[in-house]
């Protein structure tokens, strides 16, 4: 722990270094800056996407000259702030707020125009403008995010603590890159200084203490302060709080709300309409690749096209659960050669060079396009869209009780541990991010696991 000296004024002063913190705050105002111009680029394209509809040129030109209104709307809802305050800021939980201001600007657009005297935008291309600027800011904000994080180092971190927390901290940035921070030196909280010269050659300081004391934080909070370096806490209490809980003020005193009670029916209604409206138009839409995918399979190898194997649902019901058969034939009957599931030490298993797999069906798995015949499931309300992956009926059987918590749920053809990533996770971190997801079930974040899907199964991270 830091140490403290009885008599302050015998304190070792801490200098201060403010050119070096503008130095490192410059990587987040080319951030700003590249995701603003990517801002002005997303209104510049919805202007000329309008004009190519039919909308007048002079519409057109008036979306452009507005640019900066847009961008003052933008700053004023705090899209420009966000990514230097979060250690991990994705796109996606910004739709929100960018369908918002594409509506406020649009709006303040119209008035304007109004208030000047110029033509007014109908109502048919206020309409489209609003989509299309949302649209089009969401897309832009991807790329400018990316190309920042190809132009510019990770922050430098030193983590302060010691034990699993530490580790954790560690697992989470090495699984997930687009935080963009690199643990370079971890320091237990006896051996941290104020006056340490390692701080100077940081970005962030990541304190994963097991027993986070009052004074150590405020001690943290100082320095971080002082030498312009950006701080983040991992809680000690992990398990204490879990995650169904929720930070609510009454005045100066914070209260821990927890969510002790069941998921509410409108929201299992929300879900089952999302289930099927999706379910309908993917296999209506994605007809033609399926029918692709089955001859592809006849042709490769013998066997069905499909492979329909016993899974387990809610509340451990077993159903047959639908993909495309991706190995040999009689796979399942070799599995017994492969691996004892009696003797696993833990109730899940996943073979990366899996000799049962054919070259189709590798190609098919890397792609997940493997799991697209699981729609069929969703449709007959055994899988949902969202959910723990359903696993065998034999390897449920080894459930502890404590385990027992994600069959509460459907499964489903996407989940967590997807966009969490997939089969890179341990059985205990695949455990974690679905009780999460479990303990806060809600349409809304079943649409950001969906959006969030696409881009592990376009890297394919984690998937064999």
């Amino acid at each position: 722990m830091v140490s403290r000296a009885a008599d302050e004024t015998q304190a070792a002063p801490v200098t201060r270094a403010p050119s070096r913190g503008r130095r490192r705050f410059r990587r987040d105002s080319l951030r700003r800056r590249m995701i603003a111009l990517g801002d002005g680029m997303a209104v510049a394209v919805a202007a000329v996407a309008v004009w190519a509809s039919g909308a007048p040129a002079e519409s057109a030109a008036a979306i452009v000259l507005f640019i900066p209104g847009w961008l003052l709307v933008a700053k004023v809802c705090g899209l420009y702030d966000r990514d230097h305050r979060s250690i991990r800021c994705l796109t996606i939980d910004e739709l929100g707020r960018i369908v918002g201001v594409a509506l406020a600007g649009t709006t303040a657009l119209a008035t304007v125009l109004f208030v000047l005297g110029f033509n007014e935008l109908s109502t048919s291309v206020e309409l489209r403008l609003w989509v299309l600027v949302a649209a089009s800011v969401f897309v832009f904000r991807v790329a400018a995010r990316a190309c920042w994080r190809r132009v510019t180092p990770p922050e430098r971190a030193l983590i302060l603590g010691e034990g699993p927390l530490v580790d954790a901290t560690r697992r989470k940035l090495e699984l997930f890159p687009d935080i963009h921070v690199e643990a370079v030196a971890t320091r237990g909280t006896e051996d941290f200084r104020a006056d340490d010269p390692f701080l100077d050659d940081v970005d962030r300081v990541i304190v994963a203490s097991q027993t986070l004391d009052e004074s150590l934080l405020a001690e943290a909070i100082a320095v971080a302060r002082e030498r312009q370096l950006k701080l983040s806490v991992v809680p000690p209490v992990r398990g204490m709080l879990g995650t169904a809980v929720q930070l609510s003020h009454v005045a100066d005193l914070p209260f821990l709300e927890y969510y002790t009670w069941d998921t509410s029916r409108t929201t299992l209604l929300g879900k089952r309409i999302l289930d099927v409206t999706v379910a309908v138009l993917g296999l209506v839409l994605l007809s033609p690749l399926l029918i692709a995918i089955a001859f592809a399979i006849r042709a490769s190898s013998n066997g069905p096209v499909f492979f329909v194997q016993w899974r387990a649902g809610v509340s451990g019901r077993a159903f047959q659960m639908f993909k495309f058969r991706t190995m040999v034939e009689g796979a399942d009957d070799q599995l017994s050669e492969i691996v004892d599931i009696a003797e696993l030490e833990e109730p899940a298993f996943k073979l990366r060079d899996d000799p049962r797999v054919t070259s189709v069906g590798r190609l098919l798995r890397r792609t997940s396009l493997d799991e697209l015949p699981q729609l069929l499931n969703v449709l007959r309300a055994e899988m949902s869209l969202v959910g723990p992956r359903p696993e065998q009926v034999e390897i449920v059987e080894h459930y502890t009780p404590e385990q027992r918590f994600r069959l509460t749920v459907k499964p489903g053809m996407t989940g967590p541990m997807q966009v969490y990533g997939r089969g890179a996770l341990d059985f205990d971190e695949r455990l974690a991010v679905e009780r999460d997801y479990i303990e806060n079930v809600s349409v809304g974040r079943d649409l950001r696991i969906i959006a969030l899907t696409f881009a592990p199964v376009l890297r394919r991270r984690g998937a064999y």
